[in-house]
């Protein structure tokens, strides 16, 4: 079992990087001591050496879910600013995700096709219409359908029926794909400080 947590300190000042710097180690401690794996898969640094302004993370092990549940939300760092003397401020903000990585590419094949032969009209001749030369083929998993009748033999309509099937297939998947990608990095903007999910202390 494994799952991705997005961390970002989203439009916050530097010590937000800082802090979920911060907040990232305390986290990977805390499952390398409930035997769970980590995995920083993506880093973006932060303007300071060592912070970050976003990390994807992957966690795997027994109870890997319940243990990103626990650290998903709005997480708050508290300790004084390292880098501004004497500022009031001490709760910096990171906002915790969990996010869908790397969609499942969609297998094609032709044993999940369902083919039937169809007559279709419009223009073509009499021989389009009296002939069950088109092909209506559904793809089972996707419910995709496509009805092809450009060729006057079946067995060609047959191919080009699994040729168009197999792109919008294609097609599909690099859409979900994106979609996901969107939305990791619409996670960015949902940062809402106060009322913390969960609140970490610098020991």
């Amino acid at each position: 079992m494994s799952v991705h947590l997005l961390l970002s300190a989203g439009r916050g000042p530097q010590e937000c990087a800082w802090a979920l710097a911060e907040l990232l180690r305390r986290l990977e401690r805390e499952a390398g001591r409930r035997k769970l794996e980590t995995h920083r898969v993506e880093t973006v640094p932060g303007d300071r050496p060592g912070t970050f302004r976003s990390v994807l993370v992957r966690i795997a092990g027994d109870g890997a879910e319940t243990f990103a549940a626990s650290w998903t939300g709005t997480l708050c760092w508290q300790a004084p600013s390292p880098y501004r003397a004497g500022i009031g401020r001490k709760n910096w903000y990171v906002i915790a995700q969990q996010c869908q990585v790397g969609t499942p590419r969609t297998t094609f094949a032709e044993a999940d096709v369902d083919v039937v032969a169809c007559r279709t009209g419009g223009p073509g001749g009499q021989h389009r219409n009296k002939a069950s030369t088109a092909v209506r083929a559904t793809h089972r998993p996707t419910g995709i359908v496509v009805v092809v009748d450009t060729e006057r033999q079946f067995s060609l309509n047959r191919r080009l029926a699994m040729r168009l099937l197999r792109e919008r297939i294609e097609r599909g998947d690099e859409v979900a794909e994106r979609a996901a990608g969107t939305a990791r990095w619409r996670i960015h903007d949902e940062l809402v400080r106060g009322n913390p999910t969960r609140v970490e202390r610098r020991s």
